[in-house]
């Protein structure tokens, strides 16, 4: 009977075991800017993440999605995204599989103001069931149905809400989606940032006691102690609203921040950690609940990163980005401390993207794509990679802005009108 007992307990846990492999090696969908919780940090079993030997074949590629800086969400075996050509802007979704286009939805006039830097869309699309949620670079924020691309509601930041971005190259927030709610941020004297009903666009409330004006950073959502927030950069600084009603729990004012504050902020438990370029440098504050409300003390604030608009990655306790005037930098989490820096000729600033214990890196004057150890021990490099071809679409800066995203074994890169797939797996 012991025996017998010992064997059940045994193929039990090897059960367990088989059971928490697969799901550790389960392919993983890329629904909203930066992927699950909005990190930067994607994970797969079986990727090809050292291209010294080989490099990823590209499975296809598709030449309409227009002009704009969109980065693509991807849910099961399609992807959406946006962009823009011949004066009007448009949602599309593609089959993964063929990049075979689905549908297209127009969706209004393109951006102008800044023709010179490519029109159309910055922010990326979020897939929340069978909706998705986008905000066009003219501050329209629509939900259309993610089966067809049919039009549900839409939202003027402008004409609806006041709203006033820091600078004028339009707005670039990817909206997040919580419960009911959609988070975005119009900026402006009537409340930095809108909650609204995701079903029918309706306001639930504004974050009144909080007038800054709109930056280019997105939304992420953090909770302390039973306190449920969200976690903004604006044009003077950041800060948390109440999940609930919007009401300004704390708020951070940066002296030095302008032009343009760009990456979206990075949590980790109570902490959150903020940075931008044009000398904003980062700060690391900590979150502590008081009474109803919520604190915070700023750890560290330097210029050890300086981010433009790449955004970082935090893995295993390290922060990986471009910073301005260095190169690539692997910084503390915790104390801020360079680890150590790298100054590439070829890799001078671009997006980065943490895959599995590896640092995907993108140069933006090219699209020259490079691995490198996700390791506090120093620079490795695991091969690079260059973009197929580049647009033909002419803009004053000729930049690849579109951030890699990475998903069921896929990787997808940008730009403009073109958009690649390639076959990361072994």
């Amino acid at each position: 009977m012991k025996t017998k007992h010992n064997k059940t307990l045994l193929l039990f846990f090897l059960a367990v075991m088989m059971m928490g492999f697969a799901l550790e090696s389960a392919a993983q969908d890329w629904p909203v800017w930066r992927g699950v919780d909005r990190h930067g940090v994607y994970h797969e079993a079986n990727l090809n993440l050292d291209w010294t030997t080989q490099k990823p074949p590209i499975l296809w590629t598709y030449r309409e999605a227009g002009s704009g800086y969109a980065s693509p969400a991807i849910v099961g075996t399609t992807l959406y995204c946006q962009g823009g050509s011949d004066g009007n802007d448009f949602a599309f979704a593609l089959d993964t599989k063929t990049g075979n286009l689905k549908w297209k939805q127009n969706l209004g006039p393109e951006h102008t103001a800044y023709q010179n830097r490519g029109n159309s869309a910055r922010g990326s699309i979020t897939v929340d069931g069978n909706k998705l949620y986008l905000i066009r670079a003219d501050g329209i924020i629509h939900c259309l149905a993610a089966a067809d691309g049919k039009m549900l509601w839409q939202k003027d930041f402008i004409k609806d809400f006041g709203g006033k971005i820091m600078s004028g190259w339009g707005f670039s927030e990817s909206p997040l989606v919580d419960g009911n709610l959609v988070i975005c941020t119009p900026g402006g004297s009537g409340g930095t940032m809108v909650a609204l009903d995701k079903n029918s666009g309706e306001v639930v409330w504004r974050s009144t006691e909080w007038t800054d004006d709109a930056g280019y950073s997105s939304p992420i959502v953090v909770e302390v102690d039973g306190i449920r927030q969200y976690v903004q950069q604006s044009g003077k600084g950041f800060a948390g609203v109440a999940a609930k009603d919007g009401k300004l729990l704390w708020k951070i004012e940066v002296e030095i921040y302008r032009t343009a504050i760009i990456p979206t902020p990075v949590p980790h438990g109570n902490l959150v950690y903020v940075t931008a370029g044009y000398n904003g440098g980062c700060h690391l504050v900590r979150l502590t609940k008081s009474g109803n409300g919520c604190n915070a003390e700023v750890v560290y604030a330097n210029k050890n990163m300086v981010n433009q608009h790449g955004g970082v990655s935090l893995l295993n306790g390290y922060v990986y980005g471009f910073t301005d005037g260095m190169g690539f930098v692997c910084q503390d989490f915790t104390t801020g401390e360079i680890a150590w820096r790298e100054r590439v000729p070829e890799l001078l600033k671009g997006a980065t993207l943490a895959v599995n214990d590896r640092i995907l890196l993108q140069n933006e004057r090219d699209g020259l794509i490079a691995l490198v150890a996700a390791s506090s021990d120093g620079w490795k490099e695991y091969g690079r990679m260059e973009f197929p071809e580049r647009t033909d679409i002419v803009t004053q800066d000729k930049m690849i802005w579109t951030h890699p995203v990475v998903s069921d074994g896929k990787l997808y890169l940008r730009d403009h009108n073109l958009l690649f797939c390639f076959d990361l797996k072994k």
